[in-house]
């Protein structure tokens, strides 16, 4: 009963806004600002948004060029990188995705539609040679891909004297690379690509990064840059804790 007398209250001043349009506009401001402020204020607290996760480093030289080939062909269209937290994923595709493994992603490259497989853990699933030949005919090591040849790759030269301006480029948006890492960007992309006697000042700022000739060819090509990088996704972070303990193995 009380609620049917107050209801033509309610409805009166109802009422006065719908039929003010410049009224209800400013109380749909207010309401939806307060609601802004309240999501948005908190973060402002916070330092990071990002929990810190050990193992996380900026990309190699040789990686970063393998990136922007991978942006550049349009492979985000098809491929994501993002492992969601369901049992079905991580049986198919392994842990799931943490936000640190894209902190230094300038685009993120986390996607949304699958015609091919999610890569965010292909680093090291496959050999260079299966990359390889995948990238120049799909078809050969999987008959029913419908992804399109990438053979180009194999002889076209990397640029490498525009490495130090992609790198320079992404210092500006706060991927942390030091003085050090710029001063040697060149040299540390041609060790880690095979074409340098030796790699060892450059594993030594990348931890975890390989060094080799990835497409088994003289010189530096996009196709070296391009396994590079889908060799190092998803193999900085340790996920000991989702290996069976020995007392669990029948």
């Amino acid at each position: 009963m009380a609620t049917d007398e107050k209801s033509p209250r309610f409805a009166r001043l109802h009422g006065r806004f719908e039929r003010r349009a410049v009224r209800f506009a400013l109380a749909i401001l207010v309401v939806l600002s307060v609601g802004g402020i309240v999501e948005v204020a908190p973060l402002f607290a916070l330092e990071n948004t990002v929990e810190k996760v050990e193992g996380i480093r900026p990309y190699t030289p040789l990686e970063l060029a393998g990136r922007a080939v991978y942006i550049r062909e349009g492979c985000y269209v098809c491929h994501s990188q993002q492992i969601r937290p369901f049992r079905d994923e991580v049986e198919r595709y392994g842990p799931y995705s943490l936000a640190a493994e894209s902190m230094y992603d300038h685009p993120f490259q986390w996607g949304s539609k699958r015609t091919g497989p999610d890569l965010a853990r292909v680093g090291n699933k496959y050999s260079d040679d299966w990359h390889v030949r995948h990238l120049i005919n799909p078809r050969e090591v999987v008959p029913a891909s419908i992804m399109p040849s990438y053979a180009f790759l194999a002889t076209t030269p990397l640029r490498v004297e525009r490495i130090d301006r992609l790198m320079r480029a992404h210092l500006r948006v706060g991927v942390p690379y030091s003085e050090e890492q710029l001063a040697n960007a060149r040299a540390d992309l041609l060790a880690q690509a095979g074409a340098a006697d030796d790699a060892t000042e450059m594993l030594g700022r990348y931890p975890k990064s390989q060094a080799r000739n990835f497409d088994g060819q003289p010189g530096v090509t996009e196709m070296d840059a391009l396994v590079a990088y889908l060799q190092m996704l998803g193999t900085l972070v340790e996920f000991d804790w989702r290996r069976p303990r020995p007392d669990m193995i029948r």
